[in-house]
């Protein structure tokens, strides 16, 4: 795959730091949330979900920087935005592999 990786940020307060959530990962462009993740309203999310394409790989700390639950992943991953793409995301805990 030749697309873009992409890194997600999410941390709970204004105070916390985002940096070391991908901490010597190369990402072509970041996308980062201050929110709590019982906030639904998370507009970098948003837009990440209209930016990613085909073939890109979307890179977070942890699967719980991503969704609040599994219910909240399951959502996530079968959107729009990218249920009909084949994207990586790649976590520090896991690979999720979604084909469109």
């Amino acid at each position: 795959m030749n697309g873009q990786r992409i890194g997600y940020l999410r941390v709970s307060t204004l105070d916390q730091h985002s940096e070391r959530q991908l901490d010597g990962i190369e990402v072509d462009k970041t996308f980062t949330d201050k929110a709590s993740g019982k906030d639904t309203k998370r507009p970098q999310l948003e837009l990440l979900m209209s930016f990613v394409r085909n073939g890109d790989t979307v890179i977070i700390h942890s699967m719980d920087r991503l969704a609040r639950n599994l219910d909240d992943l399951r959502w996530i991953l079968c959107s729009r935005a990218f249920g009909h793409r084949q994207i990586i995301f790649l976590s520090r805990e896991t690979i999720v592999e979604e084909r469109g």
